[in-house]
């Protein structure tokens, strides 16, 4: 079961055998050219000419490290070392290791996953020539786990196109490229082993190539592509109970890595899209109950009032079959699709109502505006809060809408007015930031900064 195993944020190598002309999609004529001279068939040909765009990365920087909690009735033995004991956080240096892929060679752009670069004040960029350049970063995406970087001073660059992901079926041929363990540019490949994954609690969000890759720590970031040389996926987590490979492993797909590094590009960053639906996963029982004959497909249970959805002539109990004419397997593909579009942007909703498809177009909302969580939801967020119904404030930050007298949220310290704007070190901007930033600090103390009645104060968190 999944919440056995340990999931490493570490990209894919690819392990397959000897190919046949006939397996080859568009490589077919070079391996069918190949076999008529008499020669052994090899990917050799397509991977000279992609290798240069795959690239080794290296960083530098400091992470806050929580010390571990002295009780206080202890704490009078150790004047002074409150710090180290549970209070604020140390910075310590750390160096690490990963891979990326030139995906612009005039603008020197290197796409790479958001963790091989995250907190890093030093970016070190070295090429398959062994040419090293430092990179800056554009810009980052934590909820997709992708970071755009520009090289300084680079030219003679090799970039690797973007293949059309939504195209891809189980059972292609896919290779991946990185540099695992830090032992330079490796190649290794295997197939396409499913789409669309969803559910792994790896990034928040999430619609997965799953491959047979044999995926090891320093490939986080490297190119998974097609026998055409075209990039497919951007290598980023595998399933690992013992730490090692057991060949499943999982890429960001390059229909996703353009739409978020095009904002990014565009906008400094992604501001995503909000539907304005809240739903779950579709069985045989539910789809059953509603004359749906089809297994797929995204069911709505509520339509939040006001918003693209609700505007649009979304119901309550339609069920969502495609995007754009792409099919929607699941509740988690749907938001995934959604969350990469951009607030503003119109989608055309394929929805089973009655008995009938409809198609409806629908203006994606804010997805930082308008969200709240009611007082029974916000104990989800921490137990702290149990009691206090929490919105996205207009000008950032959380604010608290209504606390219920006795709750536990009451005795934390909330009041009605309060505005959350921090957790530690790390700013709040809204219900994501706050629900994220208090799960990196799960089980540690934390200090959540409140602005109340125009000040700024601290309330502590056990």
């Amino acid at each position: 079961m999944l919440n056995k195993v340990k999931l490493a944020s570490v990209a894919l190598a690819l392990s397959m055998g000897v190919f046949t002309a006939t397996c080859a999609n568009a490589a077919a004529p070079i391996l069918g050219e190949m076999i008529k001279d008499g020669q052994t068939p090899s990917l050799a040909p397509m991977l000279k000419q992609v290798l240069p765009a795959v690239v080794n990365i290296s960083v530098k920087g400091k992470k806050d490290v929580q010390g571990f909690s002295l009780p206080e009735e202890f704490q009078f033995m150790f004047p002074g070392m409150g710090d180290a004991f549970g209070g604020r956080p140390q910075q310590r240096e750390f160096k690490a290791l990963g891979s990326g892929v030139i995906i612009n060679a005039t603008d020197a752009l290197v796409v790479t996953n958001h963790h091989v670069v995250a907190d890093a004040d030093d970016i070190k960029v070295q090429l398959k020539d062994g040419r090293e350049f430092n990179a800056k970063l554009v810009g980052s995406d934590e909820h997709t786990d992708l970071a755009l970087l520009k090289l300084e001073n680079a030219k003679d660059l090799v970039q690797l196109d973007l293949a059309d992901s939504d195209k891809l079926e189980v059972g292609d041929f896919a290779i991946a490229i990185g540099n695992p363990y830090g032992l330079g540019q490796t190649v290794t490949s295997g197939i396409v082993s499913a789409l669309g994954r969803t559910g792994l609690n790896i990034e928040n969000i999430e619609n997965f190539i799953q491959t047979d890759a044999a995926i090891n720590s320093g490939n986080s970031g490297g190119a998974l592509i097609n026998l055409e040389g075209k990039l497919i996926g951007i290598n980023t987590a595998i399933m690992a109970p013992s730490g090692g490979n057991i060949g499943i492993g999982f890429a960001i797909p390059a229909n996703m890595v353009k739409t978020v590094t095009d904002q990014i590009l565009k906008y400094g960053g992604v501001k995503r899209g909000m539907l304005g639906v809240m739903g779950t996963e579709l069985n045989a029982d539910l789809a059953k109950s509603f004359d749906y004959k089809e297994n797929s497909g995204a069911f709505v249970n509520e339509v939040l009032k006001d918003s693209g959805a609700d505007k649009a002539g979304i119901k309550s109990g339609d069920i969502i079959t495609a995007v754009n004419g792409k099919k929607v397997t699941s509740f988690a593909q749907l938001r995934a699709e959604i969350a990469t579009l951009r607030a503003g942007s119109e989608v055309k909703l394929t929805i089973f109502r009655d008995g009938k498809y409809q198609d409806y177009t629908v203006k994606i909302g804010d997805s930082t505006v308008g969200q709240s969580v009611s007082a029974d939801s916000a104990k989800d967020i921490s137990p702290a809060f149990a009691g206090a119904s929490l919105a996205n404030a207009k000008d950032g930050g959380v604010e608290v809408t209504d606390v219920v007298k006795g709750s536990m949220a009451q005795r934390f310290g909330l009041r009605k007015g309060d505005v959350i704007t921090g957790v530690n070190k790390a700013d709040v901007k809204n219900l994501n930031d706050l629900k994220k930033n208090l799960e990196k600090v799960k089980g540690q103390i934390s200090a959540i900064r409140i602005n109340r009645n125009g000040g700024t104060l601290y309330i502590t968190l056990r």
